[in-house]
């Protein structure tokens, strides 16, 4: 069923109204975990993910540009939510997906490999690489009987021996977060519960009276909404992605036999149809910019 446009933007307007905020709108997400004068909240987000602590634990953090730039000119450029680098030169991407666009395993593998080679300039050593993290916080399910938090590395198959600790790849499964009295979560358990929008106004007061950083995360929130553009800018991406969720649930229904590529088509061609810049497409659709940018000269 396809919904008004009125509708939609009604019902995000009487979210906003109510302070109940998406934390997974990346354009929300980038300024609450992407700012130096918030990095305390991005370290310990980090630290539960990774579950470091004390001796281990991550102290501090240097924000980067989020865009790697190609080592060829024909290579895809590559453009990260939150990059940063640990005191001890570990590298990490945090991504936030919305929609799943059958891919976030080679995508991960892919934006892994590229922080990986950063610190490897030409006739360099490997002794200077680098150990590389991403952490791929997903609003849909990908693994099927997983824990909503999993990691994936290089393991010997028969023995089980790991080759280093220079690969981790992370998966937060927020769907598959179960309610439980916020006394019983671990660390990275509270942090699924703040994304996943589950917890009524009182349970998550609790969750933030537990984790400081989450109550900082909340108060960002709040500030952040103050702003007119910002603001204006949380609505479009929510509506970007109600429409696109709207769309595809129509297609769905007229048929399933066209395919995915086919479908992708045609969600594009509606967000053209309602104005959506490329940007917002290519976040919502498994398409080439190409191949965007030519049905966006076929309307014309």
């Amino acid at each position: 069923m396809t919904y008004p446009k009125d509708l939609i933007k009604q019902a995000i307007e009487n979210d906003i109204a109510n302070k109940k905020y998406n934390p997974m709108n990346d354009v929300l997400f980038k300024f609450i975990f992407g700012k130096d004068e918030r990095k305390q909240v991005t370290i310990d987000f980090l630290n539960a993910v990774l579950d470091r602590h004390e001796a281990k634990a991550i102290k501090d953090i240097q924000f980067q540009n989020s865009e790697i730039v190609p080592l060829y000119d024909d290579d895809k450029l590559t453009r990260l939510d939150i990059f940063c680098v640990t005191e001890n030169g570990t590298q990490i991407d945090v991504e936030v997906q919305i929609v799943d666009k059958k891919n976030m395993e080679r995508r991960t593998l892919y934006y892994w490999s590229q922080m990986y080679l950063m610190n490897l300039a030409k006739g360099g050593k490997y002794q200077n690489l680098k150990p590389s993290i991403t952490i791929n916080i997903l609003r849909y399910t990908i693994f099927p009987g997983e824990p909503a938090h999993s990691m994936y590395s290089i393991y010997n198959q028969e023995t089980g021996r790991r080759l280093n600790e220079d690969m981790e790849l992370h998966f937060l499964e927020v769907p598959k977060f179960q309610k439980k009295p916020v006394s019983e979560m671990t660390s990275v358990e509270r942090w699924l519960a703040y994304f996943s929008n589950k917890l009524d106004a009182k349970e998550m007061e609790e969750l933030a009276m537990n984790e400081a950083a989450i109550q900082t995360a909340l108060d960002a929130a709040a500030i952040f909404m103050q702003n007119r553009q910002e603001r204006l800018d949380y609505l479009n991406r929510e509506m970007a992605i109600m429409d696109y969720e709207s769309d595809k649930d129509a297609w769905i229904e007229e048929g399933k036999a066209e395919g995915e590529k086919t479908a992708d088509r045609r969600t594009a061609m509606r967000m053209l149809a309602k104005n959506k810049s490329i940007d917002e497409i290519l976040e919502l659709v498994d398409l080439t910019r190409d191949e965007v940018e030519q049905l966006c000269q076929n309307r014309k």
